[in-house]
């Protein structure tokens, strides 16, 4: 594993979030997710290496890196989707540490997936009511007593038609899910995150396979998600809209925090440049930190026009990631 640089002074000494100074790391003035120690080993490759990570509260939180950085693995380590070699983290104050994924989502940290999870032969109104939590109709003997869970299904139906108004999914709302459009199925997946009411919602990748007439209704959606006081921690490839709606970056690369902060200087730090760009930015890191481009936005750019047939490989698999010499390597590996 290569010796990444830290994050230097690019980053703000300070910032209202934060206690003390900014940092990989750094303590949160109100975190809502606290994780200590957090390794994933598989075999001899260390996916995750997170020595101290803070969410904070109330605001939307980008998860960026690199492909392989192990940010997907973060997600599935958080929510009890995947084991770790070692950590522990809490959410809420509450030790989240070794419990099962449906707690977790009980406990109100509900995630969505790349690959959406929609249940293809059941009714987009069917899939909605799947995921509201504590119904008493579920019981083998409450459900032969109606009167007991009536009520209850109702509220459960209301709510489900106004979240499927609020992502415009209401017309579909008798169609099967499998009906439904790449981005039709990501709105209704975290649209079906809504019905346990969150506290924090974690999207992996929201924009990946979306139509692009669709991107502004998912970005506006999840600024309004934020807006209702829901905290959003979401991992996305696309710089453009890290920038436009993100409050806090984090930028993992080869498993561990490299550099967090604000995106705007974020984006500048020579952390994460090294982390897009590795040993190839060398010659062009000085005229990146000038005033020109965003250096991140360079680096992907450069990363595509230096390797299309790379780039054509994963539009023809349908892959919407930022393609890198590095990720290549990791393929072949």
């Amino acid at each position: 594993m290569s010796n990444l640089p830290s994050s230097q002074t690019a980053v703000p000494q300070t910032h209202p979030l934060v206690k003390g100074e900014v940092g990989p790391g750094c303590a949160k003035t109100d975190p809502i997710v606290i994780a200590d120690s957090v390794t994933r080993q598989f075999g001899g490759l260390k996916a995750v290496d997170v020595a101290h990570l803070e969410i904070p509260r109330g605001k939307i939180t980008a998860l960026i890196g690199p492909n392989g950085a192990g940010k997907t693995t973060m997600f599935n380590l958080l929510t009890g989707f995947d084991k770790p070699n070692t950590g522990t983290w809490e959410f809420d104050g509450k030790s989240l540490a070794g419990v099962p994924a449906f707690k977790v989502a009980r406990a109100g940290m509900v995630r969505t997936f790349q690959l959406t999870k929609s249940l293809g032969r059941l009714s987009v109104l069917q899939n909605m009511l799947l995921g509201a939590t504590g119904q008493r109709g579920e019981g083998l003997f409450s459900s032969l007593v109606k009167p007991l869970w009536r009520k209850q299904e109702e509220e459960n139906t209301a709510r489900a038609d106004d979240l499927l108004a609020r992502f415009k999914l209401d017309a579909k709302r008798e169609d099967y899910a499998a009906s439904l459009s790449g981005g039709q199925r990501k709105l209704l997946e975290m649209a079906r995150a809504l019905m346990s009411n969150p506290e924090l919602i974690m999207l992996d990748e929201p924009m990946a396979g979306v139509n692009p007439a669709l991107t502004q209704s998912l970005l506006g959606h999840i600024k309004n998600l934020k807006d209702d006081g829901t905290s959003v921690l979401f991992v996305e490839h696309d710089m453009h809209m890290v920038m436009h709606i993100s409050d806090w970056v984090i930028v993992m690369a080869e498993g561990r925090v490299v550099a967090e902060g604000p995106p705007e200087t974020v984006m500048k730090d020579p952390a994460v440049i090294d982390a897009y760009l590795g040993a190839h930015h060398d010659e062009d890191l000085g005229d990146l930190m000038e005033d020109g481009p965003n250096p991140v936005l360079e680096a992907e750019r450069k990363a595509r026009e230096a390797h299309p047939e790379i780039e054509a490989e994963h539009e023809a698999a349908g892959y919407a990631e930022p393609v890198t010499p590095a990720s290549r390597e990791e393929e072949q590996r």
